[in-house]
């Protein structure tokens, strides 16, 4: 896999495995969430409870009673009956859907999702509810993929688990020298992933757990006529990662696919290593932090500050890469890949008629490479643009997003599913 793939997000590189997540996010996010009714599950319940009172109805029917209490009774089997022919709700909810998508990246095209939504145990009225399902992913610059993958939320939300496995090949360019924009290499990566994280409530909305990840790749030149760009060691070989890690987690927003007020916080960690079958042994380190404040009905101010880090020796596509997690809009993932990356932005949300959206937002980015590192330079990143949304989705408000961003370099136009932050 490669270096952006849409999202939904674990090929064996560190951006395969920001593909399958990204595939397996849009799966989450999107197909499961939007159409999830938390209405149904309450109608399911109110189903469930019907047989028992049909018990009562009928002992009290054949109990001893006064004539009056008996005329009183005889009302109540009309409506009995009724209840008995009602169609039943089903417990969970099928959704289709052909997600457009727009990267700088990997080029413009689909993501058909497929999935399941329902509720992992009926008693659970706690719990959001768990998804399965699967997502591809089709664009015009030749990317192909696909992604399979689910979300459970056992035990009154004390527990949350997320797989997935994505498998397909991922065109994109890599940037050697920024003052030339014509220096720069088209590669493939076709591989595929596994992806699986744990994670148990710790107290105070807390959650912790472990996480795995193992792939292959392999990694090619598409046709080209520069000659002159340094040739990545992985070419033409194919690449194992695995790694073990960890995810400390916490939100507090309302809504997770709108926030207007709370905070949310995550920090990953996922250790490569030789031991584990893995061709690279390195470390990667990430870390986001998100408020969310709610300026009227209409008007939301969100701020976020991102930091990532390397260590060890990892491949090129292991280190940070700006432009793949929405960390700095108006930059291509490919451009920079650097062992350190601190970048904070702020985005002013406005809520318009029609359900439709108007945003601004605007950051800073410093990338900072490492030693012995052969892409990538130290640079001030300044990132600011706009955009517009309109809401899939009324209930749990969710958007479809399409910004464009002049970053240092120039200019990019996004268009996805969901809020950048």
């Amino acid at each position: 896999m490669g270096i952006e793939g849409s999202s939904p997000r674990e090929s064996e590189t560190r951006h395969s495995k920001s593909c399958a997540e990204s595939a397996l996010c849009v799966l989450l996010v999107v197909g499961i969430y939007i159409s999830c009714n938390p209405a149904c599950f309450a109608q399911q319940e109110q189903q469930a409870e019907q047989p028992q009172s049909q018990t009562v109805s009928q002992t009290a029917t054949n109990s001893p009673k006064t004539s009056t209490q008996t005329e009183s009774a005889a009302p109540a089997e009309p409506d009995t009956q009724s209840d008995q022919n009602k169609k039943r709700v089903p417990r969970g909810a099928f959704v289709v859907a052909p997600l457009p998508i727009s990267s700088p990246a990997i080029g413009s095209g689909i993501v058909p999702v497929l999935g399941y939504i329902f509720p992992f145990s009926m008693k659970d009225k706690i719990s959001p509810p768990s998804v399965i399902g699967a997502a591809g992913l089709v664009t015009n610059n030749g990317s192909r993929g696909f992604a399979v993958g689910g979300q459970l939320y056992l035990k009154e939300n004390r527990y949350r688990i997320t797989a997935g496995f994505g498998r397909g090949n991922v065109n994109y360019d890599i940037y050697f020298n920024l003052t030339a924009a014509s220096l720069k290499l088209p590669l493939k990566q076709t591989g595929q992933a596994f992806f699986a994280e744990f994670l148990r409530s710790v107290g105070w909305k807390f959650f912790l757990g472990p996480r795995f990840i193992t792939g292959r790749s392999f990694l090619t030149i598409r046709p080209n006529n520069d000659t002159k760009f340094p040739i990545p060691p992985d070419i033409g070989l194919h690449t194992t990662l695995t790694s073990l890690g960890a995810q400390l987690t916490r939100d507090t927003s309302l809504n997770r696919f709108y926030p207007a007020g709370g905070t949310y916080f995550a920090f990953t960690s996922d250790f490569f290593s030789k031991a584990l079958g893995s061709k690279y042994s390195f470390q990667s380190y990430k870390g986001t932090f998100s408020k969310y404040w709610s300026l009227s009905a209409k008007q939301v101010l969100a701020y976020n500050a991102f930091v990532c880090a390397t260590a060890g020796s990892p491949p090129f596509y292991g280190n940070c890469i700006y432009g793949s997690n929405n960390q700095l809009r108006g930059y291509t993932a490919g451009q920079y890949f650097t062992r350190y990356q601190l970048a904070t932005q702020s985005e002013y949300r406005l809520e318009l008629p029609k359900r439709f959206g108007l945003v601004v937002f605007g950051g800073i980015g410093e990338a900072i490479p490492g030693a012995k590192q052969l892409y990538g330079s130290q640079k001030f990143l300044p990132s600011g643009g706009g955009g517009l949304r309109f809401q899939l989705d009324k209930k749990h408000h969710v958007n479809l997003r399409a910004d464009i961003a002049q970053g240092r370099d120039g200019h990019t136009f996004g268009l996805a599913i969901g809020e950048a932050f």
